[in-house]
């Protein structure tokens, strides 16, 4: 059984370009805004975990790549910014050459930590 960085990557490696360069882009910048997160499969994607707490994770479909938010709060609190996609109560679709700006992912990333957070305090 592949360990999930192989699983992960066998994943990426399935997903046409140029989806799968905007898909990883995307995962590199999610690490780099949730560090010390853990990167598993799950659901059938790429997703990252913290503190044992699904927090975003990212995929491929035959027309969009997606950005799971993984929650209706920060999709309604991130609205304004992201009337350039089409978004679901718990994601962003987006095509390869109009990528989520690193910008926003770093933003959403980080209230998706600090949402998890609170809930962890209660």
């Amino acid at each position: 059984m592949p360990n999930s960085e192989q699983a992960i990557e066998a994943y990426l490696k399935a997903v046409a370009e140029p989806a799968q360069a905007a898909l990883r882009r995307l995962r590199d910048q999610i690490a780099a805004a949730a560090p010390g997160a853990e990167q598993v499969l799950n659901y059938g994607v790429p997703m990252f975990r913290l503190d044992g707490k699904n927090l975003v994770s990212l995929g491929a479909a035959k027309a969009h790549c997606s950005f799971y938010v993984q929650s209706l709060k920060v999709m309604t609190d991130f609205a304004p910014e992201l009337t350039a996609f089409e978004t679901t109560k718990g994601g962003i679709k987006f095509q390869p050459a109009k990528p989520v700006p690193a910008g926003l992912v770093k933003k959403i990333v980080k209230a998706r930590i600090a949402e998890n957070a609170a809930v962890k305090k209660k």
